[in-house]
């Protein structure tokens, strides 16, 4: 899957900074930019190394600039955007004062870039045509630049100026963080220079390579009041620093063509030796790349449809190795989220079934069955190396859906003997302390129901927390959880049955089984609002919340559900009515008091409209699952649902190309917003679409 901008469509800055591409390198490492070649976030650049994998990303290989004369013209080929005069009277938060923009419009000289896996920028200029490709080296912290520049006049002079960095992906740089040792090699075959950030651990070091070319030292070191427009758009200053203390200088003779490989590799002295490249190296790089796509879309098979191609590339990028277990894990979210479990579980399907890797999807839930505790799931595992978070009531239910959908999908006499003994048993853990109550007041309620929160504590989805305001704190019975823990009870019945599970056998049902049938009475009695026709979002005690949220469509759309037909098909059309807004579904309808119509602007203005009617797209695929199940999957209604898809499609041009964002405005015309790329947005528009329509097509 192609995706591709002509000249014409390159030539606006204000609206093509905001469209992103990303790559990475299944090691929790990327890298991102925009479709222009500048940047426009705090997490981008060429290589965002992950030091400690998935974890402890630093940006160190922030760009490459490229320049040329020719009869007394400058051909500046780099499209940025830097901080100019403070503007009189405006201000950010904390009194930071608002400044003005200064472009450079490099993108006057671009005639394509292409997504397909890897990125590339294509310029015309003078007599030079200059093609830049870039490519990240899978499982290793190494980027790959591979320039081919035709020249169709007199002899010129080619300067590349790669832009370095060392910081943490969430920060910023400034002059007097980027303290650097260097030096330039040339031995053995090997030419370039090396950089040893001064406040890294030690031994580590930062190696542009390259296959030719003069390395000339600058005397501009630093490029200063680099200005970030998303980060600006959140009303934070958005400046960035990058340290530039050489030039690459290429000869490129008249009527030729010239091939140059660049190199940034991220290791430590001990372990790793500065390679050396050669003039194919980064072009050998990206031809392996290129073979990799192919293989997976090989593998999922949907070579010939473009909207589950683009999105199976799309949900390679969330899947790396996790060097604590040695194992697969998911990514949550591009740029910064690492692995959460309630996003690995509804993303998981989509990830990995739908794509059928199932030796990836074997490892995720032993990933997560590894770190059980308390009878929960780690909600998250921290960018910093710290212990995991458990604060979620609902990961560890989402975990028996994707157990039941990784037997669905697979089905071998193999893939029940891994389950029975490396995850039934963390499942019967999970079960005994939901029922006997574990951390977060999380614990069964007499009526067989699941109780979860008090307090501070934010353990659903909906969990933001600003100080000691709970934004949505959803605390007694929520709707979703007791969907998900009826799921969970059908599964686990399931599964004691076909593993013969003495323990909890009750003549022909299991103590699972029995429960089940305890809490689907227990539900239907007490959430129907019969005024509103759906589900109330969350009883407590004598109290019932009767916002309008999207939580309720899971009692449709998980494989086991308590709802009959008519009151199913009542949920998913008032849902369908108030909630459905293009890519995603909104978390509270628009009629309500604490509705937000748009996310944007500082920090406490975004989380007080993250679950209080912004969209989200991973709600999309139960949404979906569910409308085609209350309709029978006529052709009709398949017809109907893929239409509402149609957004998503147009979507994957528009933010982070050939990827999903996590959250849309609430209001037309519904701009992306958050995580550019999320793990479940995509990984459940790729389950719903080939597990709900493709079959019935």
């Amino acid at each position: 899957m192609t995706f591709s901008f002509d000249a014409e469509q390159l030539q606006n800055f204000e609206e093509n900074i905001y469209k992103e591409w990303a790559l990475t390198n299944g090691l929790g490492g990327y890298a991102g930019g925009s479709i222009l070649g500048a940047q426009n976030r705090t997490h981008q650049g060429y290589l965002i190394a992950s030091l400690h994998p998935p974890v402890e990303r630093y940006v160190v290989f922030s760009k490459t600039s490229e320049r040329f004369m020719q009869k007394n013209t400058l051909y500046d080929l780099e499209t940025a955007q830097h901080a100019g005069d403070i503007l009189p009277g405006k201000y950010l938060d904390e009194g930071i004062p608002v400044r003005s923009s200064i472009y450079k419009r490099g993108n006057q000289f671009l005639t394509n870039f292409i997504y397909d896996g890897t990125v590339s920028f294509s310029y015309q200029a003078g007599s030079l045509a200059v093609e830049k490709q870039l490519t990240l080296v899978r499982g290793r912290n190494q980027a790959a630049l591979a320039y081919t520049i035709a020249n169709t006049g007199e002899e010129t002079t080619f300067v590349i100026t790669p832009h370095m960095n060392y910081r943490e992906h969430s920060t910023s740089s400034t002059v007097s963080s980027l303290n650097f040792s260097k030096e330039i090699l040339e031995e053995d075959g090997r030419k370039g220079f090396l950089l040893y950030p001064k406040s890294a651990p030690k031994g580590l070091f930062i190696w542009v390579g390259i296959s030719s070319g003069e390395i000339l030292p600058r005397e501009e070191l630093f490029d200063v009041d680099v200005q970030l427009q998303t980060e600006v758009d959140n009303e934070v200053a958005g400046l960035d620093c990058h340290y530039t203390p050489y030039d690459i200088a290429l000869r490129i003779p008249a009527n030729s063509k010239v091939r140059f490989s660049l190199l940034c590799q991220v290791g430590y002295e001990k372990e790793e030796t500065p390679i050396a490249v050669s003039e194919d190296f980064a072009f050998h790089a990206v031809s392996i790349q290129k073979d990799y796509v192919t293989e997976l879309l090989s593998k999922a098979s949907y070579q010939k449809d473009d909207f589950a191609a683009a999105l199976t590339l799309a949900a390679d990028q969330f899947l790396c190795k996790r060097s604590s277990t040695g194992l697969t894990t998911v990514l949550a979210g591009l740029p910064w989220f690492t692995d959460w479990g309630r996003d690995t579980m509804i993303a998981f399907t989509g990830l990995t079934l739908s794509t059928k890797r199932y030796q990836e999807a074997e490892e995720i839930l032993l990933t997560f069955a590894k770190y059980v505790h308390h009878g929960m799931i780690p909600n998250m595992f921290p960018d910093d190396g710290q212990d995991p978070l458990y604060n979620t009531a609902d990961a560890s239910l989402w975990y028996f859906y994707a157990v039941d959908q990784y037997l669905t999908y697979v089905g071998t006499d193999e893939a029940y003997g891994f389950i029975r003994e490396n995850i039934y048993p963390a499942l019967k853990q999970i079960i005994g302390a939901y029922k006997s109550g574990t951390d977060f007041s999380i614990y069964m309620e007499e009526d067989g129901l699941i109780h979860a929160g008090s307090g501070l504590d934010q353990v659903t989805w909906m969990d933001v927390r600003v100080g000691e305001w709970v934004v949505t704190p959803r605390h007694g019975k929520p709707v979703e959880i007791n969907a998900l823990w009826y799921n969970a009870l059908c599964v686990m019945d399931k599964l004691a049955r076909q593993f013969d599970d003495t323990e909890v056998l009750t003549g022909q049902t299991t103590e699972y089984g029995l429960l089940s049938e305890k809490v689907k009475q227990s539900f239907c009695e007490e959430f129907w609002n019969v005024k509103k026709g759906c589900l109330y979002d969350v009883i407590d005690g004598s109290e019932k919340d009767d916002s309008l949220r999207p939580n309720q469509i899971y009692a449709v759309s998980l494989p086991y559900t308590m709802l009959d037909s008519q009151k199913a098909a009542s949920v998913v059309k008032v849902v369908e009515k108030e909630l459905y807004a293009g890519c995603g579904l909104r978390s509270l309808s628009r009629d309500h008091k604490d509705y937000h119509p748009i996310y944007l602007g500082s920090l406490p203005k975004r989380d007080a409209a993250y679950h209080q009617g912004t969209a989200w797209g991973f709600l999309m695929g139960g949404f979906i699952t569910a409308y085609l199940k209350v309709n029978n999957h006529s052709k009709e209604a398949v017809k109907q649902a893929l239409s509402y898809l149609e957004p998503m499609k147009n979507h994957l041009w528009e933010n982070c190309i050939g990827s999903i964002c996590e959250i849309f405005d609430g209001d037309a015309p519904h701009h992306g917003r958050g995580c550019y790329a999320q793990a479940w947005s995509v990984g459940e528009a790729l389950r719903c679409y080939t597990e709900d329509i493709l079959p019935y097509l």
